[in-house]
């Protein structure tokens, strides 16, 4: 599973906490005349900076299910206690253990203070180890690998959304707001990438005529994904829905609106979950709820609810790897005249062929183009 490399090591730090150790303009200031020789001499000079913000830690550095790599701290378990991220609160994060107790914890310092991608390093369904201060209170000290995560890129990092689920639901909604087929493809990119099912959700069918979808459901049909088409109104398609996510750990994912709340509400009577209304103007939900919430069924397993999502950018993809996360695009991509092909404008491409000939549903051709073109990074980048 993880692969053990050493029990010291030498590991960087946030770069908020890389700031020089002395002003970089005293040499300027001292030949201007402004300072004494004196005063410059009581200037403490460190060589301390960019290249040497580094510490030793004792623990391992271990590369999880997900591709990535973690320090895992060694901590003495005999006082501690495993327990599950149930949500994070601005710095409080709430846990519990095997026997439901519930925790309100801080995070470690050094945990926040070693150098990572991450936008947070504890997320909702991380396994963690926390040492008790008292009966509702603890501090997280180390974050075990994860098994699973689903990322997005978050102002140039790594946001997780969630981890160690077996599925996600990725839930649109057949009108108020519209369907965005292009937000669903980013999820289905997404899950292939972390290796995780994806289970397409399409709500509201009580507000259109179930035809109208048809072309879009066989177009993901097709391709092997299972979309279930549901309404919280009418009760249609739930009781499937209870079916897949018993005993499972599953998250629900998707733009604001589309009935992610009332599904749960929906699956598990008594959540009592907040929801909202749709705008009328901009057709475009309102955020009730603000921070992703890991929340056990009493059918068995867990669910975690998400806060909503009106854009996805992929974490961690470069733009020729794009293609082989289209399940219907990678069969066409060896047969291009040019190996190194990107499918827009080259000629003698196969996958335009395939478009051309209705192989390639056009509008999962389009998508994959908007996507490439999102991704492509520039020269030395």
């Amino acid at each position: 599973m993880s692969k053990k490399k050493k029990r010291k090591i030498r590991t960087g730090l946030r770069k908020k906490y890389d700031e020089p150790a002395r002003e970089s303009d005293w040499t300027r200031k001292f030949q201007q005349s402004q300072l004494s020789e004196d005063q410059n001499a009581s200037q403490r000079v460190s060589g301390k900076g960019r290249l040497t913000r580094h510490r030793t830690v004792s623990g391992e550095e271990v590369e999880d299910e997900t591709g990535g790599f973690q320090i895992l701290l060694d901590v003495d378990l005999n006082e501690c206690i495993p327990a599950r991220v149930l949500r994070v609160h601005g710095l409080a994060t709430i846990v519990s253990d095997d026997s439901g107790r519930i925790f309100e914890c801080a995070v470690r310092g050094l945990l926040k203070t070693l150098a990572t991608d991450l936008q947070h390093v504890v997320v909702a369904g991380d396994f963690v180890q926390i040492k008790p201060l008292n009966e509702h209170q603890a501090v997280i000290v180390r974050v075990e690998p994860r098994r699973s995560a689903v990322s997005r890129t978050s102002r140039g990092r790594q946001q997780i959304l969630f981890s160690n689920v077996d599925q996600v639901l990725v839930v649109c909604s057949a009108a108020e707001p519209r369907l965005k087929p292009n937000l669903v493809d980013r999820f289905l990119i997404s899950c292939e990438k972390s290796k995780i099912t994806p289970l397409i959700i399409i709500n509201k069918v009580d507000l259109v005529d179930l035809a109208d979808l048809q072309p879009v459901i066989g177009v993901w049909g097709q391709l092997g994904y299972q979309v279930l088409c549901t309404s919280t109104v009418t009760g249609f398609g739930i009781h499937r829905m209870i079916e897949l996510v018993c005993g499972k750990d599953s998250v629900v994912v998707g733009q604001s609106g589309v009935g992610k709340s009332s599904m749960l509400n929906a699956i598990e009577p008594g959540l009592s979950l907040r929801v909202g209304d749709v705008s009328e103007e901009s057709q475009k939900g309102k955020h009730t709820t603000t921070t992703a919430n890991f929340i056990p069924l009493s059918i068995g397993g867990h669910v975690v609810d998400t806060p909503g999502i009106r854009q996805f950018q992929l974490w961690d993809v470069i733009a020729q790897e794009v293609e082989g996360y289209f399940r219907d695009i990678r069969p066409f991509i060896n047969h291009c005249k040019f190996p190194d092909c990107r499918h827009l404008h080259e000629a003698d491409c196969a996958v335009k062929y395939a478009v051309a000939d209705g192989k390639i549903d056009e509008r999962r051709y389009e998508s994959y183009c908007q996507i490439f073109q999102e991704n492509i990074r520039p020269a030395g980048g």
